[in-house]
């Protein structure tokens, strides 16, 4: 009897760690496949920089020490943040003479995003090793290297670099010299860790990676305190600025005088990131003196959900205006719920920053990063969140605001596009007015797919002279204007048959600056269409349909439903098509994309709209992604592509959540694919994605759209993949490990996978690897060769 029920439990209930997996060999082959390298061009555009990133690190090098603390993650060993995006491999090419120099990477360094001087002679990167971060040159005459030796950068919060407006000096943040080791946790606790609030309400999003003893906080300070340097690019010599410091911000005036600097400071918070911690806003003199202590502001933990800070926010230098400080001040206690004319207003400050005048207001929310103009105009927006209306302004030197664009923030076939900017000659961003207008570009989303294009728009009339758009059949995007009229220009192309590459169009004439080759011959046998067709309500649906390679006219094949749910406030937008269909097919990382090279169909980003108000389209949450999904199904059996008993749904994060929801109320498929979702909204009860009614305000709500409480109802197997160290908000690891056990509870097929070391996003080889070979394994089991 011991022997059967032991038997049985084994059976039931399989529990191991096992060895890492490998998909398919054809998998395998695209999944080594090099990316296309990303561009980057100097401020005087006479130099285009080609990055190859490095991708799929092994598990090893995830392994590593990590610190989390303060809603940061940090590399102990180089005193850097942990991940990112870096560069193993890059060269140079010179826009006039088409000369291409592959720069000298040292052996073990991974090279940061540039930041190039004013005069776009020199670049300086980030160069990261195991135990170290150096600062490098980029000559953009030679295409050579070079180390500032003995300048060690402190990566940990924020960006560690910026030019001087000499283009001659950069401003480090260093790592403190002498400052000891790192301090030691101690052996036998001093007492209890203790929280304690004092009767004011202070809701909050689930934030992860706090800190959560006095002795991270110890190794905040440690760690995130940097030193502020000045340092000559061409001796190399390095004084020290000032005191050291926690910086969120440190960052020179266009005229070179001054730095604005934002301390952080205690006291700290157990339940909030670094972002919100107390800050002191200061304007020091190169020597480290203060000029003008701005604003000390206490620790954020009273903002109003989908609310802002209270005080000066967003503070930073006007760029073009020598020495003056702008920043932005709430109107309305930073409460989006409070009814007052004007909710936000901005106010500049010039030098000696001690009379600070109001320069604009705005009815509704700052959206996005404001942008002056070359003629010391200001380029900014608005954000109403009941309508989703968002606003474009030209806010004159006389205050005076003219409107350019008023849209729905979805609406992407009305979009005007954005601005493109140029490098000031004090330094910064700006937005180069020539001849009373600017250049604008934009995806150019229509109804048959995204026209990218550029145009430029006079800033009396508004109206707008194309330039530029992407031809029919092709997909080219403007990756920078080379010139004020929009006549040169560099462009990313491709098409359904072409690789992407990087072209120099002068006049009209094309000339390209890279040969890219087909890195995945095999997938140019893979079809693909953009489908329209209507929920049963009659809004407006679309899916890319991919066919695997050599499909067979009228065949019905196993397919993957792919998605992702949005919230829309009306059913035209609902229904816009986004993407392209004429897009070069590349398939990397964990994409659901590879189940083509095994025979599969797939309904890519099928539209799963939730459309109503915002304080209530949640309330039919369910029935809306049902009837979407049924939707396409539906159009896809029509079209004779799918055979309905053999359909997967898949997705990720806010798609896993969904995935895990239309298993459990309805019975349209044959077994789901849920990674790095949350499941349990109790354990968001302060709001999720575009939620802003709390667990207490819509209590059904939270409960009817959680799988967790229905997890009885989940009859169809799933396969939950989660990262061990999944940081993003909302999505603890904890949501997959409940939810696994509530279905196994209730007796449903369920197989959960958590891989060591991984964020939300999956990175290492190995893991990389593994999750394609159990996605391609379970449903290879339970869709393709269902019984």
């Amino acid at each position: 009897m011991t022997r059967t029920l032991l038997f049985f439990f084994c059976v039931a209930i399989v529990c191991a760690q096992s060895a890492y997996k490998k998909p398919p060999a054809s998998v395998l082959k695209v999944l080594n496949a090099p990316a296309t390298p990303v561009a980057n061009t100097n401020p005087t555009r006479t130099h285009l920089l080609l990055l190859e990133p490095d991708r799929y690190p092994p598990i090893a090098e995830l392994g590593e020490p990590m610190l989390r603390l303060a809603g940061l993650r940090i590399n102990p060993r180089n005193n850097g943040q942990r991940g990112g995006i870096h560069y193993g491999k890059a060269e140079l090419i010179d826009l006039t003479t088409l000369r291409k120099t592959r720069l000298a990477v040292p052996a073990g360094a991974q090279l940061g995003a540039p930041q190039w001087s004013r005069d776009g002679r020199t670049a300086a990167m980030l160069a990261y090793y195991a135990d170290r971060i150096d600062v490098m040159l980029l000559n953009s005459a030679t295409g050579t290297l070079r180390t500032l030796a003995g300048v060690r950068a402190n990566a940990a919060y924020g960006d560690p670099i910026d030019w001087m407006a000499d283009g001659k000096r950069l401003l480090v943040r260093t790592v403190v010299a002498g400052r000891g080791a790192a301090p030691e946790a101690p052996l036998t606790p001093v007492g209890p860790d203790i929280q304690e609030s004092l009767g004011k309400a202070a809701p909050a999003p689930t934030f992860q990676d706090l800190l959560r003893s006095a002795h991270d906080e110890k190794l905040f300070d440690y760690y995130c305190t940097s030193q502020a340097t000045l340092v000559d690019v061409t001796t190399g010599r390095a004084t020290a600025v000032g005191k050291p410091a926690i910086f969120s911000a440190l960052r020179p005036s266009p005229d070179g005088k001054y730095l604005l600097a934002q301390r952080l400071r205690r006291p700290y918070s157990w339940v909030l990131p670094a972002a919100r911690f107390p800050v002191e806003m200061e304007v020091w003199r190169l020597d480290g003196t203060v000029v003008r202590a701005i604003a000390s502001l206490p620790l954020a933990d009273r903002v109003p959900l989908d609310g802002v800070r209270t005080g000066p926010r967003s503070m930073t230098w006007a760029a073009g205006q020598g020495a003056a400080l702008t920043w932005w001040e709430a109107m309305d206690g930073g409460n989006p719920k409070e009814k007052v004319p004007h909710r936000d207003r901005m106010m500049i400050a010039a030098a000696p920053f001690d009379q600070p005048r109001e320069f604009a207001k705005l009815e509704e929310r700052l959206q996005g990063t404001p942008l002056w103009t070359s003629d010391g105009r200001l380029w900014v927006s608005d954000y109403e969140r009941r309508t989703r209306r968002q606003r474009t302004f030209l806010v004159g030197t006389d205050g005076v605001a003219t409107e350019l664009e008023s849209r729905n923030q979805q609406d992407r076939y009305r979009a005007m596009g954005t601005p493109v900017t140029a490098a000031s000659g004090e330094g910064g961003r700006e937005i180069r007015v020539e001849r009373g207008g600017v250049l604008l570009t934009g995806t150019g989303a229509t109804p048959a797919g995204d026209r990218p294009f550029l145009d430029r728009m006079d800033l009396v009339t508004k109206q707008k002279a194309r330039l530029f758009v992407s031809g029919e059949g092709v997909y080219e995007t403007v990756v920078t204007p080379l010139n004020s009229d929009g006549t040169r220009l560099l462009t990313r192309r491709e098409s359904p048959t072409e690789p992407p590459n990087y072209y120099l169009i002068d006049n009209g004439t094309r000339t390209a600056l890279t040969q890219f080759v087909d890195p995945a011959p095999e997938l140019r046998r893979v079809t693909k269409k953009l489908v329209k067709y209507k929920r049963a309500d009659g809004v407006p649906l679309s899916f890319t349909l991919y066919l695997p390679p050599d499909y067979k006219e009228g065949t019905a094949l196993p397919t993957v439903v792919w998605a992702y749910p949005r919230d829309f406030s009306d059913a035209d937008t609902a229904g816009q098509v986004s993407g392209s269909p004429n897009r070069f097919t590349t398939v990397s990382g964990t994409s659901h994309l590879f189940f083509l090279l095994q025979g599969y169909a797939i309904l890519d980003d099928a539209s799963l709209p939730v459309v109503g108000d915002l304080e209530s389209f949640n309330n039919s949450y369910l029935e809306q992604v049902v009837a979407g999904a049924k939707a396409a199904i539906d159009k896809a059996v029509e079209m004779g592509v799918t055979d309905p008993r053999r359909v997967g749904v898949g997705g990720h994060s806010y798609g896993a959540f969904m995935t895990a929801n239309l298993l459990a109320h309805s019975d349209l498929f044959a077994a789901g694919i849920a990674r790095s979702g949350a499941y349990n909204r109790t354990l968001t009860p302060f709001g999720f994605q575009t939620e802003r009614r709390t667990l207490w305000e819509a209590p059904e709500t939270y409960l009817r759209m959680s799988p967790f409480l229905s997890a009885q109802k989940i009859n169809e197997p799933i396969l939950l993949i989660h990262g061990a160290a999944d940081n993003n908000t909302g999505t603890f690891p904890i949501q997959s490990e409940r939810m696994y056990t509530a279905i196994r509870g209730n007796g449903g097929t369920v197989r959960f996978v958590l891989l060591p070391h991984e964020s939300h996003g999956y990175a290492a080889r190995e893991s990389v690897e593994h999750t394609l070979a159990e996605m391609v394994e379970w449903f290879d089991k339970h869709v393709k060769n269902r019984q």
